[in-house]
């Protein structure tokens, strides 16, 4: 591997660490580049059940790039032909856009939970109603989880919404904070500091450190939002803590959901 990670062309190796490799397939987040990051991580999946890649520990997706975590073993890094044999691979494998599951969630929009909606709205030349009403209206893509234990960065974000970042950040976004900056939107699973302008409020907890899967979207879901009422929030919301709620009634039926 002669090329330099800056001049070589696409997909690229970066190191990360003693025992981890990023295969960066570009720089525009869109579904053409999803595609690659998926087709690799099918491939290195379905090489391992066939105990091929035994040192791959995990992979972990992003926008345009996915990690390679593999083993670590004393005084030993990942070998030149490791590295060599992972670019090979990543170059050979069909992108794969796999269908992923279809959800249909709950936000409310009362001004309580959206701190950010009439300003975003006056930006923008837009009533909170027409907001609102973009919001519930887009199919939003789950690129990758990040920042936080099941965060979801998911793209779609209409261009009539499209703006910046806060220029001074809350040092406190409530749990289940709906957000939105740039070209996409968010869900904070956690209380956090956070720059992400505030739209509304998710009734149901997106990550569960005791659950067998805790994060409840992944890359590849799509998601749509419906509004609901104070008063559905509050139900949902004690629903919800209280172990109640089952994730399948919240499926789309389509090609990505069992």
């Amino acid at each position: 591997m002669s090329d330099s990670p800056a001049s070589a062309p696409y997909p690229r190796l970066h190191a990360l660490g003693d025992a981890a490799w990023i295969v960066e397939f570009g720089q525009v987040i869109d579904t053409t580049t999803q595609a690659r990051v998926q087709g690799l991580a099918q491939a290195l999946a379905q090489a391992r059940v066939r105990a091929e890649w035994p040192d791959v520990l995990e992979t972990v997706p992003a926008y345009t790039t996915l990690t390679v975590h593999f083993k670590l073993k004393p005084d030993v890094d990942v070998t030149a032909d490791a590295q060599q044999a992972l670019l090979d691979l990543a170059r050979s494998v069909a992108p794969q856009l796999q269908a992923g599951r279809r959800w249909r969630l709950p936000v409310c929009f009362d001004s309580e939970f959206a701190p950010d909606l009439q300003a975003l709205a006056d930006t923008r030349g837009l009533s909170p109603e027409a907001v609102v009403q973009l919001m519930t209206s887009t199919v939003f893509r789950v690129y990758m989880l990040g920042f936080q234990p099941g965060f979801p960065y998911m793209g779609g974000l209409p261009a009539a919404l499209d703006v910046p970042r806060l220029q001074t950040p809350r040092t406190s976004v409530p749990e289940r904070s709906v957000a939105v900056a740039g070209r996409m939107c968010a869900v904070y699973p956690w209380r956090s500091p956070g720059g992400w302008h505030l739209l509304g409020r998710l009734p149901l907890r997106l990550f569960d450190a005791a659950a067998e899967s805790p994060a409840w979207l992944r890359s590849g879901d799509d998601v749509t939002w419906f509004a609901v009422e104070r008063g559905q929030f509050d139900e949902l919301e004690a629903r919800s803590a209280a172990g109640q709620i089952v994730h399948a009634d919240w499926l789309i039926p389509g090609p990505g959901t069992p």
